[in-house]
């Protein structure tokens, strides 16, 4: 699916798939002997998907049409892919439970796809969770959601909205106070904005952070972005795509839908803007809760940026 200035998609296509695609790996780290967290969420997500026609190259029955060689290099890519998820979403949950620890009751999750945490993350009773996201991915998280009995464990409140739009109007018409610290979250989502769609994303947030706000950011290297990096990224997804028989609309190669153009470096434009910065790479995650699978990167470019306003507007 070519991406465009105002595309949009369900949850099944385009970067929605995305989405179906993180929640595979929570599911796979819930079921683990050992799991990092538990998202009791994300199965209902991908047997949802599922009864739409969705198929996963990762799934057992691509794996047993698949010939042997082939599948043995999906179930690793699979792994690598899956373990990266789950380090991420075991750093970002223990994000939110600090700032949560440190009276922050304000949360927006951006491109919140079917991120399940305000759900399954033990938040204070006065806590309101703002998720932003189109409206038909939305929509899938809700209905799913609702046909399981499911409640938040905090007050959640939906804004469907395009982040490439005017979503600070939309935050704020469902109740988002500005002079509140809020806790924000920008996970899986850099790349599928164009370089100045990433400006305006942080000149908004910044101008609705009070003092004392928290930030949790998936950033990336310069080198990420590299147009040589991104073409041998593709070529290996196709040739694994090919080989399991994978309908290319069902599984969109990721580094298809990414902008890839040079872009501010996030930690240098929040210590300029007046944020206290701090920064962990993928490899120092990676083997901190999951040392088998450090040398086996998937993301080896991906930094991961937190940072606290030091004042307000």
């Amino acid at each position: 699916m070519t991406r465009t200035d105002d595309d949009d998609w369900d949850v099944t296509e385009s970067v929605g798939a995305t989405a179906l695609g993180v929640a595979m790996a929570r599911a796979a780290e819930t079921s683990s002997a050992t799991p990092l967290f538990v998202d009791q969420y994300a199965q209902w997500f991908i047997d949802a998907a599922i009864e739409r026609g969705w198929r996963s190259p990762f799934d057992a029955q691509a794996l047993a049409e698949a010939d042997p060689e082939v599948a043995e290099r999906i179930r690793e890519r699979a792994q690598s892919i899956f373990g990266y998820a789950a380090v991420r979403t075991k750093h970002l949950d223990d994000f939110f439970l600090e700032a949560g620890a440190a009276g922050i009751t304000q949360v927006v999750i951006l491109a919140a796809g079917l991120d399940a945490r305000a759900w399954r993350l033990p938040w204070t009773s006065d806590t309101v969770v703002f998720e932003l996201d189109q409206p038909r991915v939305l929509d899938f998280k809700a209905e799913t959601l609702r046909a399981h009995g499911a409640e938040p464990s905090a007050r959640h409140v939906a804004v469907a909205v395009d982040l490439r739009q005017d979503w600070p109007t939309a935050l704020q018409q469902n109740g988002f106070d500005p002079s509140r610290p809020t806790s924000w979250l920008a996970e899986g989502l850099l790349p599928y904005l164009p370089a100045a769609a990433q400006d305006l994303l942080f000149d908004r947030i910044q101008a609705l952070s009070a003092a004392d706000s928290r930030i949790a950011v998936e950033a990336f290297s310069p080198t990420f972005f590299d147009p040589e990096h991104q073409r041998r990224r593709r070529e290996d997804m196709a040739k694994l795509r090919a080989a399991a028989g994978a309908a290319e609309d069902a599984t969109p190669d990721v580094t298809a839908l990414f902008y890839n153009e040079p872009r501010a470096d996030v930690a240098d434009w929040l210590r300029s803007h007046g944020w206290d910065v701090s920064t962990e790479t993928t490899a120092t995650l990676m083997a901190r809760h999951k040392p088998h699978l450090s040398r086996d990167l998937q993301n080896p470019d991906s930094i991961f940026v937190e940072g606290r306003r030091l004042t307000g507007p």
